[in-house]
């Protein structure tokens, strides 16, 4: 046994030399430096041709930012909506809002985010207190205008506050829509 393991490590020695030596002459062999003229002249031609001219780095404009005024109006990609009159409710028609006009506090907001959360009483004439989407409360008297759809207080009683909006038509006009504001 001790014969074969020895005659194994002979073998091994005897491929590692034949190895090292195969690989000497392959190095051997690419050394000689008779035939690289072609190849440096090529490399010295390429290094002599002009280079391309640098394009200078484009001119950046800052960004403008843009506030998109109309976003409490109707999305233009939903049909107008026709107003119906309900039982016992005549619309009037062929009135305009004033759009000149210096709006008011409460106009931000939608009838939808106030409610009515009490009422004052000053000889004998009504003051609604009126809380909006934030939590602040405003006195509010008739004649004065709240929600985005020109709304403007027609009555205040101790339950409620008359409101009447003028609202698009849905052809192309105007048209007055009552609404209510409850005490809650």
């Amino acid at each position: 046994m001790v014969e074969i393991r020895n005659m194994r490590e002979n073998a091994g020695i005897l491929v590692r030399g034949a190895k090292l030596i195969a690989m000497s002459l392959v190095l051997a062999a690419c050394s000689r430096a008779e035939n690289l003229t072609d190849l440096q002249s090529f490399i010295d031609e390429i290094i002599a041709r002009p280079s391309a001219p640098v394009e200078p780095v484009p001119e950046f404009v800052p960004y403008e930012g843009f506030i998109y005024s109309a976003a409490s109006l109707r999305s233009p990609f939903q049909p107008p909506v026709v107003i119906v009159a309900t039982e016992g409710t005549v619309l009037v028609q062929n009135v305009q809002p004033n759009l000149e006009r210096v709006r008011e506090l409460l106009e931000s907001q939608s009838l939808s985010e106030l409610s009515m959360v009490g009422m004052l009483t000053t000889e004998g004439v009504f003051e609604a207190l009126v809380e909006d989407g934030f939590g602040e409360i405003h006195r509010v008297g008739v004649g004065n205008y709240l929600g985005r759809n020109h709304g403007r207080i027609q009555d205040i009683s101790f339950d409620r506050v008359k409101v009447i909006e003028i609202v698009p038509s849905g052809n192309g006009g105007w048209v007055e829509r009552p609404q209510t504001l409850t005490l809650q």
